[in-house]
């Protein structure tokens, strides 16, 4: 099974991100605080994007048939 690759300075920011979460201070774009874990990890994530760091491609949605 193949992991995902990210750059070192994007698992910075994500721990960052999540160290803030730890502490309760984390909160989302409308304001309210974050109490998901995975919400968290995504915040993280899209502030990696958005500073332009190495971050892998979302998976590809599986078709229905």
């Amino acid at each position: 099974m193949a992991t995902r690759k990210y750059s070192e300075k994007a698992q910075d920011k994500i721990g960052d991100v999540m160290k803030e979460f730890k502490e309760g201070k984390l909160k989302s774009s409308s304001g309210e605080k974050v109490t998901n874990r995975k919400q968290a990890i995504a915040i993280g994530i899209s502030e990696a994007e958005q500073k332009g760091l190495k971050v892998p491609e979302k998976p590809a949605a599986k078709s229905r048939k």
